[in-house]
């Protein structure tokens, strides 16, 4: 405790000092940019809904050009840096003073991994599903503090604290934060908003009560959150929530001709005005309806208070630990407009389909653009080089850089006792076939060639997948490609985490490797040659490939059932797929989806259906993309004729 107070003002100082480099930075010609992956019209049941053919293709031309909600996949210090600096390519100003409602609900420094399940078919059709854990996120922290490693509550403020302040600067005259947490950060956090906010500007802590779960035998069982919710000036919205009276209190208030014990009117039909402890509703339990099993879901109904409390119909309202999605769920349902976001790829993949599942209005998903460079200008300073996160990558993945005379870029090297050349791909590149080209032209003629090279990439095109599988090398062996893990920098926020997991890469005699990093195989879709008939297409999947388990985050015996599961149904990987049947070359936007749980369409939970048939458009080209149970994605884009 007396540590974490004396290190205290060094967090608010070195979190004040990063929050006023990002915004003084936010006009650089370097700023951050969102990457749109795919503008989504939830259009899930293709029985009840006609698409039509008139397909816009323009990126501008959205049915609500002056606002489309937005789920975003990324770090949400990066997202709010892109949020304040604007996002020309979707024609969105800068958020800077524009969101009237921010809610989080962060990770609460438990020290708790948080995992969620993955049903897949089993072996027959009598056989119980296959169940994997996909692990979600840990909420253990640590970081450096004047070049000491700390762990726990203080690497989790540090954390919290330039997050707080880019909220601040997201927040309109009129807007409110909602931070909610429980017991283990609570008390601290409530001193960063202070300092940030100011302790004035604290409007309620509002006591969540709930009862359910397990006790404790030798304390009271922990049975409430608080709700921080600050107000960015003395403007800013609130209304007023009611609560029914008491069968006791409305007896008296009859019993007065409709005035309390005070003699004021009372309004029995609108409830008593709440007050900041709310007792009336549960956390969720395994049996609720709305339940879609991700480990800190929320309420709707807290939410809706909430929301309805500290924001206006057509508001803004932001949720940058967006989880299940319930924040922009309910303003979807309460005429607010709303941005969510997630550094979780099972989140952002739960969300989307909660999104399509309540029929919302069509939304972009996003990511940020050029992410991993990003990421490692914030983990490193902006003077860390590509050269240098190659040579890390080349020595997580057990590989032997060349000298630097030979290879400038440091994006090149062996696999020792063996003929394998590594090439390293920058995190600035998307592979595409080019590059590909030039990683075999190196295994060909670098220092006189290589029997094998393995191509190491952060980024690839959709469609790599089966551009590779025409190529012979590939085919035979000669060329793997393997995916870097987009949690990698995550796991190098240190010079001791980098140091303790390189002493853990090793290489076998015989050039097998050992490495805590999972590099994993690249994946891809195919499609069977699309029927045009009558103007209409009909789509219809044929494969899903992962070459092995061995890359995928599980451990053996999850790897096993992961084979066989590769091996009898490889389509059952596959969590969702769209289909843009007007695709411009430029810009996904599907008109179609389907996925996993969506059972409107076939009756079976555990699969998508394979087969679809829409209205083709105009342009020539029809893109589909699919997202497996992992967050892998693909892309298939065919050129078809109408004629």
């Amino acid at each position: 405790m007396s540590n974490l107070i004396s290190l205290l003002p060094k967090v608010v100082s070195e979190g004040r000092k990063e929050a006023n480099r990002i915004l003084d930075g936010l006009s650089d010609a370097s700023r951050i940019s969102l990457q749109t992956n795919e503008l989504v019209r939830p259009n899930k049941n293709r029985k009840q809904r006609e698409i039509g053919s008139n397909v816009m293709s323009a990126l501008g031309m959205v049915a609500e050009p002056s606002w489309t909600n937005r789920l975003v996949y990324g770090d949400n210090l990066l997202v709010m840096q892109a949020l304040l600096a604007g996002d020309p390519s979707t024609g969105l100003p800068s958020m800077r003073g524009k969101i009237d409602l921010i809610y989080i609900d962060p990770p609460y420094d438990s020290k708790a991994d948080y995992r969620t399940k993955i049903e897949l078919p089993g072996a027959n059709i009598d056989s119980k599903p296959t169940v994997l854990e996909q692990f979600a996120y840990a909420d253990t922290w640590s970081t450096t503090i004047d070049g000491e490693e700390i762990k726990g509550t203080i690497a989790y403020l540090k954390y919290m604290y330039p997050r707080l302040v880019l909220m601040r600067e997201l927040l309109s005259e009129r807007g409110n934060l909602c931070v909610h947490l429980d017991y283990h950060v609570g008390a601290y956090v409530r001193v960063l908003l202070d300092t940030i906010f100011g302790k004035d500007n604290l409007k309620n802590e509002i006591i969540w009560g709930y009862s359910g779960g397990g006790v404790s035998k030798n304390k009271f069982a922990q049975k409430h959150d608080t709700i921080y919710c600050y107000q960015n000036s003395g403007q800013s919205i609130f209304n007023p929530q009611y609560a029914p009276y008491s069968e006791k209190s409305q007896a008296l208030i009859n019993s007065r001709g409709g005035k309390s014990i005070d003699g004021k009117d009372r309004d029995l039909s609108r409830g008593k005005h709440m007050e900041d402890w709310w007792g009336d509703i549960q956390s969720l339990q395994t049996f609720d309806i709305e339940r879609i099993n991700y480990g800190t879901q929320k309420p709707e109904k807290l939410l809706e208070r909430i929301e309805k409390a500290f924001s206006n119909e057509g508001s803004i309202v932001a949720d940058f630990f967006g989880g299940s999605g319930t924040t922009a769920a309910v303003a979807e349902k309460l005429g607010r407009k709303w941005i969510t976001s997630d550094i979780g790829k099972p989140a952002t993949m739960i969300m989307r389909k909660r999104f399509i599942d309540n029929d919302a209005k069509e939304f972009f998903y996003q990511s940020i653009g050029d992410y991993q460079r990003e990421q490692m200008n914030t983990n490193f300073g902006s003077k860390f080089r590509i050269r240098d996160l190659n040579n890390i990558v080349l020595n997580l993945y057990g590989a032997l850089p060349f000298r630097d005379e030979e290879n400038p870029s440091h994006n090149l090297g062996r696999i020792k006792n063996t003929k394998r050349l590594i090439y390293v791909v920058s995190p600035s590149e998307i592979v595409s076939p080019n590059t590909i080209s030039r990683a075999l032209d190196e295994m060909n003629s670098f220092q006189g060639g290589w029997n094998k090279v393995t191509v190491l990439g952060w980024n690839f095109r959709g469609e790599i997948g089966s551009y590779l599988n025409t190529l012979p090398p590939y085919k035979n062996g000669t060329l793997t490609v393997e995916v870097i893990p987009a949690d990698l920098l995550d796991q190098l926020k240190s010079k001791a985490s980098f140091k303790k997991l390189s002493s853990q890469v090793a290489v076998d005699p015989d050039g097998a490797i050992k490495t805590p990093i999972r590099f994993s195989s690249l994946q891809y879709l195919t499609v069977k040659d699309p029927i045009i008939k009558d103007g209409q297409i009909t789509i219809e999947l044929d494969n899903y490939v992962i070459l092995s388990a061995d890359a995928l985050p599980l451990d053996a015996k999850n790897k096993e059932k992961m084979d066989e599961v590769i091996a009898r149904d490889p389509l059952a990987l596959i969590e969702y797929w769209s289909v843009d049947p007007n695709f411009d070359g430029n810009f996904f936007q599907s008109t179609w989806q389907d996925y996993r749980n969506n059972t409107e369409n076939d009756g079976d939970p555990l699969h998508v259906i394979n087969k679809v048939t829409l209205p083709l458009g105009d342009t020539g080209y029809v893109a589909v993309r699919a997202v497996d149970v992992f967050g892998f994605e693909s892309e298939v884009i065919m050129e078809v004729s109408n004629e």
